[in-house]
């Protein structure tokens, strides 16, 4: 029984153990590896892959290596030209990933012998890999025809040399090339831009030994990447976030490398460690040359703190180094760490190593150095030649600027001295005259604002007095209205009355307001509105009116016509638009001032205007007014006949 009840239960443990690897197995294949699997066509796999963060997080990029060699076997069988360029500029960018920059340039300049197939989004990253892979492999001059090359085609605006100056050692002149070049194109707002830029300055000072001047740099930097990741009003994609601490890394291990060069090197361990974990949190699968300088840094300081030990652990890092001047460090770094456990065998071991590094370096490394820096000057003697004028420009401003700060600083001196003597008398008579001009200026305050506070009384009586002007000439056009038989001289009476009281409205504001100088449109479009419904509105009409001109304000030479225009419209939509009673009768006016410009649209829903309104245009006083109004705005009057009602609209400035 116990036998069956043990069998029973490693079944079930069996068949548990089966649906979980089942399922593991499952989740693994719903990886960035599965879904580039999944791409249908080499143009849709190529574009995943260029356009993928991050691809060899799950996989590696020797699994994708394996895949993308499948897929060119397959290609070059089927002879498909396309593909085959696609999947072997895949293949020369893993490669590039793994450094081994041998084999990518390879494979790279393979398809630099076809680019004239290419379209230019490929032939800019076939470029950029070329590009990449000689400044890796240090071949210099033939960076300079790639960039050449890319502005030939219109991919960059200009040459740009100061990495080039730079790898050459040259790192002052790469500095004053890389700020004349990106600072004038470096917006004050873009923060991860003004990351990059800061950190930069501060590499190129760190390689000329500048540590204390490049740390300022540095954090300067930190502080952009920071605020840039905090940001959460700005919408970033995910390559925007994985860029932004890929250079947070970087930034941390250039801290911790300038910290070894001011020999803090307990403050130093922790900015590099973290440098190395972020960068490989970002860059996950790719060879990083930042990684290398990061743990050798790292090595370093350990040493210089006799943590030998744990040097060592850092040196034995699989590293898989490629450039000289790693080897070389590291060369030192062991030689440095037997010698501190008096193995002086290996110290001496590592020490020659480093001497037939030397001895080879001087042998070609120099004169090829050489050779590549009187290339770049060949090719591009005018632009040197404008380097050179800018830069003794530069330099004749701050001896300039010098002088002119010693010669202040010597007459800052005399005159300090004269003043000491002339001080306390001068203190005694300023305090005097203070006094006075204080009492000056209080009066002549007082004169100013009485004067103010009655100049706009005085404006606000004008208008007062224009508005009863007004007011009587629309009393008088009332009078003669009663005295008149002529239905249409009644109208013509009455038309006139209500221009006269929108314009006598104008003025009413404008005394009712603090400010004298403009119109809030909102109130006085309602104002208007009802003064018009008084006079023209009918029972049983139910016009529904809605004015959008909430926080427009406008002077009274555009605002007095406008008031005229609007009189016009809206009296023509009580006479005319409905002339059936009804509840679905809607007027909508909307007025928009956006700086300089404006726009005004009034619509109604009514019965619209007739088919020979063109033709009645010119002989109707409405439209004539309504036209030379508009003129007075600068802009002329537009009329659109809808499927319900007309809509007048225009712009002003």
């Amino acid at each position: 029984m116990a036998k069956s009840l043990g069998n029973f239960l490693f079944l079930v443990f069996l068949l548990n153990a089966t649906v979980s690897f089942s399922q593991s197995l499952e989740s693994s294949e719903q990886n960035l590896l599965r879904s580039f699997k999944g791409t249908y066509g080499s143009s849709e796999k190529f574009q995943f892959f260029f356009t993928t963060v991050n691809r060899y997080s799950e996989n590696s990029a020797y699994d994708w290596l394996d895949e993308v060699n499948r897929l060119l076997v397959n290609a070059e069988k089927e002879e498909e030209e396309a593909d085959i360029h696609n999947y072997k500029l895949m293949q020369s960018q893993i490669y590039f990933d793994l450094g081994d920059y041998d084999k990518s340039i390879a494979i790279a300049r393979d398809l630099y012998t076809t680019k004239s197939l290419l379209d230019l989004p490929t032939k800019e990253i076939l470029l950029d890999l070329i590009d990449n892979n000689y400044e890796q492999l240090e071949f210099y001059d033939k960076q300079v025809e790639i960039r050449q090359e890319k502005r030939d085609l219109g991919l960059t605006e200009k040459i740009t040399f100061y990495d080039i100056y730079s790898n050459l050692g040259l790192h002052r002149d790469a500095m004053n090339d890389y700020i004349m070049e990106m600072k004038k194109t470096t917006d004050d707002g873009d923060l991860f831009g003004l990351g990059v830029y800061n950190n930069n300055i501060g590499k190129f000072l760190l390689l000329d030994g500048s540590a204390s001047v490049a740390l300022t740099s540095f954090n300067k930097a930190k502080g952009y990447v920071d605020i840039y990741l905090n940001d959460l009003t700005k919408v970033k994609t995910e390559k925007n976030i994985t860029d932004a601490n890929l250079l947070r890394g970087i930034i941390q291990g250039n801290i911790g490398q300038a910290n070894i060069q001011l020999r803090k090197y307990e403050e130093a361990l922790p900015y590099l460690e973290n440098g190395i974990a972020i960068i490989r949190e970002n860059k996950i699968g790719i060879y990083s040359i930042d990684v290398i300088e990061f743990t050798l840094a790292l090595s370093e300081s350990h040493l210089k703190l006799g943590n030998i030990e744990k040097a060592k652990e850092y040196l034995d890092t699989d590293l898989n180094l490629v450039k000289t001047d790693h080897i070389y460090k590291r060369n030192r770094l062991l030689s440095m760490y037997y010698d501190g456990i008096q193995d002086y065998k290996n110290a001496t071991f590592f020490l020659q190593k480093n001497m037939r590094i030397n001895d080879s370096i001087d042998k070609t490394d120099t004169s090829l150095k050489k050779q590549q820096l009187a290339t770049i000057v060949a090719q591009y003697e005018v632009e040197d030649v404008r380097r050179s004028l800018d830069k003794k420009r530069m330099e004749m401003e701050i001896k300039d600027i010098e002088m002119q700060a010693k010669d202040e600083r010597i007459n800052l001196v005399f005159i300090s001295l004269i003043f000491t003597l002339l001080g306390f008398a001068g203190l005694v008579y300023a305090y005097l005259k203070s006094i006075k001009n204080q009492r000056l200026i209080a009066e002549q305050k007082h004169i100013i604002e009485n004067s103010l506070v009655e100049k706009d009384s005085l404006l606000k009586e004008i208008h007062h007095r224009v508005k009863n002007n007004l007011q009587m000439v629309s009393s008088l056009l009332s009078l003669q209205t009663k005295n008149t038989r002529s239905k249409a001289a009644i109208e013509a009476l009455e038309e006139g009355k209500t221009r006269v009281k929108a314009m006598a409205l104008i003025h009413q504001k404008l005394y009712q307001n603090d400010d004298l100088s403009v119109i809030e449109m909102q109130g006085y479009i309602e104002s208007l509105i009802n003064s018009v419904q008084s006079v023209f509105k009918k029972g049983g009409h139910n016009i529904n009116i809605t004015i959008d001109a909430e926080g427009v304000e406008l002077d009274i030479d555009r605002a007095i016509p406008f008031g005229l225009i609007l009189n016009e419209l809206v009296s023509n939509s009580f006479k005319y638009a409905f002339p059936e009673e009804n509840d679905d009768g809607k007027i909508y006016i909307h007025l928009r001032k956006n700086g300089e410009h404006g726009f005004f649209e009034y619509t109604d829903n009514g019965i619209g205007l007739p088919e020979d309104s063109e033709e009645r245009a010119g002989s109707s006083m409405g439209i004539r007014l309504m036209n030379r109004l508009v003129n007075q705005l600068q802009s002329t009057l537009n009329i659109d006949k809808t499927s319900e009602g007309v809509r007048f609209w225009f712009n002003f400035k």
